[in-house]
């Protein structure tokens, strides 16, 4: 029986790149001479290359004869998987030329609802416009899964509103403070009022996030904050695409984000009505891993981020409580 190979000694340590790279082309011209010619090195340089390899892998790798040379049965196996080395190795060099060009790449980010409907569109236009070559995939989902996709690296970053806790092995950004809005369509009766308050609206018929999510929460402290109770809910949705068209038959009252408004296109049949929520000002952030090194396209990214949170902190917003969530 054979002696096995010390794999950690003969191959991790002996074996080398540059003696496969001589071996291929040993087997390519079928000569060492010829392989010498071919690599500009010298026909010593060749044979020495070679018994390298065969004294790491304990076998013999040719048969010399009169017309040259020919690989052995142990030769063959060695040319098979090393030509497949080297092209795993070839692709791997390409994905870190395609990863290291600042200007191509893919950037994988998770966003909740309200912010894809918002910010995002906005990022990704200005990141295309900029990038083109750069492809962004996008995932939708709430802060707790998102988080879990994040960490699981299945996407590089999570732009959304910012949950009441941070675990330790995450890092954020705050891009913009996302004031909530009270809407109305042009049609709404209350659209033509200058001047309202919180407690005029309290008996209207409002369409509202679901009153167990984070949002829904926050709205209702703050009619609490006011002393007032709790507006009359007609219709619960989480979604702002939803509320919006709802909103637009001008029968009902909203609450949306002032991101949505700012970059979700024109909405030429709503109207922000002249009333406050106290105490609501969310902030919407990047997450990302620590310690984890991304790509330049990644990179490009949090720059087209950035640049759309100071377009919002530039902007006109109707005056508002200026407590920010944690």
């Amino acid at each position: 029986m054979s002696k096995a190979i010390d794999w950690e000694r003969r191959i991790g340590r002996r074996l080398r790149l540059r003696d496969l790279h001589v071996f291929f082309a040993v087997v390519q011209s079928g000569s060492m001479a010829k392989a010498a010619a071919h690599l500009g090195i010298t026909q010593p340089s060749v044979s020495a290359a070679i018994r390298d390899l065969e004294a790491a892998l304990n076998v013999r790798l040719f048969d010399r004869g009169p017309q040259g040379v020919e690989p052995t049965v142990y030769g063959g196996a060695l040319l098979k998987c090393g030509l497949a080395a080297f092209d795993d190795l070839k692709q791997g060099i390409k994905s870190i030329e395609f990863l290291s060009d600042p200007d191509t790449g893919e950037v994988r980010i998770g966003s909740s609802e309200a912010v894809m409907a918002g910010c995002i569109p906005a990022i990704i236009d200005r990141l295309a416009r900029r990038y083109p070559r750069i492809v962004i995939h996008t995932m939708e989902g709430i802060g707790s899964s998102l988080r879990v996709a994040l960490r699981e690296r299945r996407i590089d970053l999570v732009v959304a509103r910012s949950l009441p806790t941070l675990e330790e092995d995450l890092v954020a950004e705050q891009l913009f403070r996302d004031q909530l809005l009270v809407v109305a369509g042009i049609e709404n009766r209350w659209a033509r009022r200058r001047r309202i308050d919180l407690s005029e609206l309290v008996d209207e018929s409002w369409v509202l996030p679901t009153p167990d999510s984070r949002i829904g929460i926050l709205i209702s402290e703050s009619f609490r904050s006011r002393g007032l109770a709790l507006p009359s809910l007609c219709i619960a949705s989480n979604s702002m695409i939803l509320r919006s068209r709802l909103l637009a038959t001008g029968r009902y009252i909203s609450v949306l984000p002032t991101s949505f408004l700012h970059f979700g296109g024109e909405q030429p049949r709503l109207k922000v009505l002249p009333v406050t929520l106290p105490g609501i000002v969310p902030v919407t952030q990047i997450e990302k891993l620590k310690n984890r090194t991304l790509s330049p396209a990644v990179d490009r990214f949090i720059e087209c981020a950035r640049a759309v949170g100071r377009s919002m902190a530039v902007s006109p917003k109707p005056a508002s409580s200026r407590a920010v969530l944690p």
